[in-house]
């Protein structure tokens, strides 16, 4: 262990839970790096991922943003095209796009696609699917309201997914933030997360909250502290 790592990790009580805010506090304080690291925010849910009817998925605009620049790409034609421009979409198109991203181009983060065009996305499932980049119309990226959706991408939208363990981890910001634009961040997120509760998870929900940022150690969250209204 290096000599950084452990100063970062002297900042920190690993067995003790601390209220949100001095969570985040501590996660700035606990960075090493030259770089922006990003906060993470990780929660364990009480829900049998393997279960359809229990998955926990959403999206989210942070109020904050997220502290970086977001490439959108869009699928479209005609005047949605122009639409998407007049919106700061990075890239537009069609067939054009289609066989670009099959011949190995993927310079983007997020794509959103109206749905008349969906038939010929849809020979990049295999491609864009794992790397979670597909228009999906359970996301809100597959929608003839382009304008909305790629203003709401750059403005800091985020999606969420629990795991197989039934952990769902959230980019909330970068730790140059200042605490508060942090702490409105992750309460945002968590209580979206709790609104995706499915009917059918019994028993405590909530189980485990942390944060923490690229590099530094996890810092457990008193759940106890955050109270009814998160």
């Amino acid at each position: 262990m290096g000599k950084k790592l452990r100063t970062a990790q002297d900042k920190v009580e690993i067995s003790k839970e601390y209220s949100l805010e001095d969570a985040l506090k501590r996660a700035k304080e606990a960075t090493y790096t030259k770089f922006d690291e990003t906060v993470d925010l990780a929660v364990n849910l009480g829900i049998d991922p393997r279960k359809s009817e229990q998955m926990v998925r959403g999206t989210v605009v942070l109020p904050h943003g997220i502290g970086k620049k977001v490439r959108v790409l869009v699928f479209a034609k005609g005047e949605k095209e122009k639409e998407a421009l007049e919106a700061g979409a990075d890239f537009v198109g069609a067939e054009d796009l289609v066989d670009k991203i099959s011949k190995g181009w993927l310079d983007f983060d997020k794509s959103v696609a109206t749905p008349d065009v969906m038939g010929v996305v849809g020979k990049l499932g295999k491609i864009l699917g794992p790397r979670g980049l597909m228009p999906n119309p359970k996301l809100g990226t597959v929608t003839f309201d382009i304008a909305r959706a790629v203003k709401e991408i750059k403005a800091g939208k985020v999606e969420y997914k629990a795991e197989k363990a039934g952990i769902v981890h959230v980019p909330i910001g970068k730790v140059s933030f200042d605490t508060e634009k942090l702490l409105e961040n992750a309460r945002t997120v968590i209580n979206s997360i709790i609104k995706a509760k499915p009917a059918t998870s019994k028993g405590k929900y909530l189980k485990k909250i942390a944060v923490s940022s690229t590099m530094g150690p996890g810092i457990a969250v008193d759940i106890a502290s955050l109270g009814k209204g998160v």
